[in-house]
């Protein structure tokens, strides 16, 4: 039984996670500001701080742990706090990073469809884009990899036991963000589902059912200390097929509409507000690595994809996902 802090535990993969590690018997901390109530009883202890505070250094006190996971890093002065806050108290800091980390890089553009290896860090970095959008993108993408570079230098200098997990999109049940669930709307309305340019695209995303388990596989193993992993499926099928894989699983007719991305500018959309995975900002990885080392190994597409649908399916929220108010300028542009 392991003492486990998770920061950034009451959302999404960090609830995943908790579960998890409370089948497996750990005893579980988690830390938060205590915005989000989480379902887990007196099975947790809680701590409620923010990280970029002075109380995030005094709000562990004199615990230790065998393992920390870190969903809420995002800057390098996120990654120093830690580091400040654990060093000498926890036996493995596992970092939740990004795919993102490859795109920002100047050697990126041109080569959205080539997966990313953690072999492909090194390299300058493209320069802030002006269209705020992209910028936003851009930022997160930054941050995360200073956030790293912070973590392989504690590493380097005084062994700080870090591992680095690099995500795509991330897709899973009651997922907040409601991107996947996007489609699911719009395809059971039968109406036309707008496909910026084509859907050509190529999506490579990742289970976060998957991704806790690998958590829970790595966690105090010293041989990936250091290290940085990609972890995602191994299925990269273009947009269009995902989408029609999704009316499949609802059992409902698919009515895919190809619109050129230049058109839906030109209607003041942008392209991902209307499909959240039409993006340039959608990072492709290649797992090759975490399987050789850690015996990765993702479900299928298909397989995970059934759970997220039958849990919307009987889940179902009452309201859409934000973005479905732009349903009736999307079906206008599409004739239908």
């Amino acid at each position: 039984m392991a003492q486990v802090l998770v920061i950034g535990g009451s959302r999404f993969m960090g609830l995943r996670l908790v579960w998890r590690l409370l089948a497996q018997g750990h005893k579980v901390t988690t830390l938060s500001r205590g915005l989000h109530p989480d379902p887990f009883g007196a099975r947790v202890t809680r701590l409620h701080a923010d990280r970029t505070s002075p109380e995030f250094l005094n709000v562990l006190g004199s615990a230790n742990f065998d393992a920390a996971v870190d969903f809420q890093v995002f800057r390098g002065e996120d990654a120093s706090g830690a580091v400040a806050a654990l060093r000498g108290r926890v036996g493995h800091y596992v970092m939740i990073s990004s795919g993102q980390v490859y795109l920002v890089r100047a050697a990126s553009r041109g080569t959205a469809a080539v997966p990313a290896a953690e072999d492909q860090y090194e390299g300058l970095l493209m320069a802030a884009p002006s269209d705020p959008g992209d910028r936003a993108e851009w930022l997160y993408g930054v941050g995360k990899r200073a956030a790293e570079d912070v973590l392989r230098a504690a590493f380097a200098t005084h062994g700080f036991p870090y591992t680095a997990l690099r995500l795509p999109m991330v897709d899973g049940e009651l997922d907040p963000s409601r991107r996947l669930e996007s489609y699911l709307w719009r395809i059971l309305d039968g109406g036309p589902v707008l496909l910026p340019d084509g859907g050509a695209n190529r999506v490579r995303h990742v289970y976060s059912g998957d991704v806790a388990q690998a958590i829970t596989d790595l966690i105090g193993k010293p041989q990936t200390f250091g290290e940085a992993y990609n972890l995602c499926q191994e299925e990269m099928p273009a947009l269009r097929d995902l989408v029609a894989l999704l009316a499949d699983l609802l059992g409902a007719t698919h009515h895919p509409r190809a619109i050129g991305s230049d058109a839906l500018l030109a209607a003041g959309i942008r392209p991902e507000a209307i499909s959240p995975f039409s993006t340039p900002w959608m990072s492709l990885l290649d797992p090759g690595k975490a399987g050789r080392e850690l015996a990765f190994r993702h479900q299928s597409l298909e397989v995970y994809l059934g759970r997220i649908v039958g849990a919307f399916l009987s889940q179902r929220a009452q309201e859409p996902p934000e973005n479905y108010a732009l349903r009736a300028r999307e079906l206008a542009l599409s004739g239908g």
